[in-house]
């Protein structure tokens, strides 16, 4: 009994030290899916910025690369 007790401790401490681990890398992704999305940010509104308008055109009016 006292080694199934033993056993299960050191299951227990290993399980603890992976959950552990995981929550690290977990914080660490956040943290670089924070800054990726904040540089996305500042690359469209620069884009946007450097954008020039855009004409509506009809589709309709195009002829088809096969022609």
């Amino acid at each position: 009994m006292k080694d199934r007790l033993t056993e299960l401790e050191i299951k227990a401490s290993l399980t603890e030290d992976l959950v552990e681990e995981l929550n690290r890398a977990i914080f660490r992704q956040q943290q670089q899916l924070d800054l990726l999305q904040e540089q996305l940010r500042h690359l469209y509104g620069r884009m946007q910025a450097n954008a020039e308008p855009v004409e509506a055109r009809d589709l309709r009016d195009e002829i088809p690369p096969h022609y």
